[in-house]
């Protein structure tokens, strides 16, 4: 299935892990906390820059590298995955919209582990509709005076610059009229709101981003005037392999866990791996598991291959952010009563898995994604 680059990469970020991450994944679920070092460590490792041009002192290499990665980051800990957004949500929309000058600054300084970066789309009162974004930019000059609020902005309390979607024509109807804009957090004007307190992936920061007054200049303008729609959904094209990678990790996590749990559980007599109920449980939630495999390594080819993704993207995320929640709801069902007690992961798997089918477009959004490109709009 793989060729023997990628089945290295998979080796390699398998070990990193299990030597990095596994460990002090309870750890960070309980304090929102990644464990010390880890992020230095990731960057050292280069994991976070794989899908950055080698230019601006990325790796270079292809998403089927990336979802291989992110795939065996989320299979010890979902929040760790996280630190690999500068190959999809934060690094993409300078990957493919960004010129040289925002490119080498920004771009690199991610590359360089010096940046942190962010994506600001959803809103307060705009979720799967993005063209009812309040956000506004006036055009006064020398900048632009940005106003508005984002929500549930993964890195927001930690992160360097964001990428901010908002209407430059107020007239324009729908999606027409959004631009998108590189924005300081240091800049006046930017501040943050409150640490979310969420279900899961609790070591993965969220928050809301607000501007007020914010003056971004002409140069931080990202693309073209009134291109922002097109931006935003060419980014959570590719950012939905990522997604559909980490449910696909999570699935498989909690897989690991069942057959695991299983061998070990005596009941009756013998482990409870050996009674045909549970044995028939774990055949069917590992067939889900390689069917989803194949669907986001295929997104990922085609995406290498500077093919159209939008409906297979689309698939992988729908197909693996419900299989995730499937498989940790059974996987847990195979644990009994331990399976509820947070010493053992699959309690957190579960929880960190409910996300899966949410962000990065409901698995609702998806089917609708899915059936116009199918049947037409």
């Amino acid at each position: 299935m793989l060729d023997k680059k990628h089945e290295m990469i998979r080796k390699l970020a398998s070990e990193f892990a299990e030597k990095e991450i596994e460990p002090y994944a309870d750890e960070a679920d309980t304090t929102g906390e990644f464990h010390e070092g880890l992020r230095e460590k990731v960057i050292k490792s280069r994991f976070h820059a794989i899908t950055i041009p080698k230019k601006y002192g990325g790796c270079g290499g292809d998403y089927l590298a990336s979802a291989i990665v992110t795939e065996e980051f989320a299979r010890k800990d979902a929040s760790a995955s996280s630190m690999l957004m500068p190959n999809s949500l934060s690094g993409a929309p300078l990957i493919y919209f960004g010129n040289e000058e925002q490119n080498q600054k920004y771009l690199r300084g991610m590359a360089e582990g010096k940046l942190i970066g962010a994506f600001g789309i959803t809103e307060p009162g705009s979720g799967s509709d993005a063209g009812s974004i309040t956000t506004t930019a006036e055009d006064c000059g020398d900048y632009y005076l940005l106003n508005g609020r984002k929500c549930f902005i993964s890195n927001g309390p930690i992160c360097d610059f964001i990428t901010v979607f908002a209407k430059t024509d107020q007239d324009a109807p729908g999606v027409k009229g959004i631009s998108a804009f590189l924005v300081e957090t240091s800049w006046e004007g930017v501040s943050t709101g409150k640490l979310e307190s969420k279900m899961g992936i609790h070591a993965s920061k969220t928050s809301d981003v607000i501007f007020e007054n914010v003056k971004v200049p002409k140069e931080n303008l990202l693309g073209k005037e009134g291109q922002g729609f097109k931006i935003c959904m060419t980014v959570l094209d590719s950012g939905r392999i990522t997604v559909s990678s980490q449910a696909l990790g999570l699935a498989q996590g909690a897989l690991d866990e069942a057959i695991k749990y299983t061998k070990e559980r005596i009941q009756f007599g013998r482990p409870i791996a050996k009674f045909q109920n549970t044995q028939f449980e774990i055949a069917d939630i590992a067939t889900k598991v390689e069917c989803g495999r194949h669907l986001v390594y295929e997104a990922a080819r085609m995406k290498d291959a500077g093919m159209k993704i939008t409906t297979q993207a689309a698939m992988a995320k729908y197909y693996c952010g419900e299989l995730c929640n499937d498989a940790a709801y059974r996987s847990l069902q195979l644990h009994g009563g331990y399976g509820f007690m947070k010493e053992y992961p699959i309690e957190r798997i579960y929880r960190d898995a409910r996300i899966m089918s949410i962000y990065e477009g409901t698995s609702e959004i998806q089917k609708i994604v899915i059936a116009g490109n199918i049947i037409g709009k």
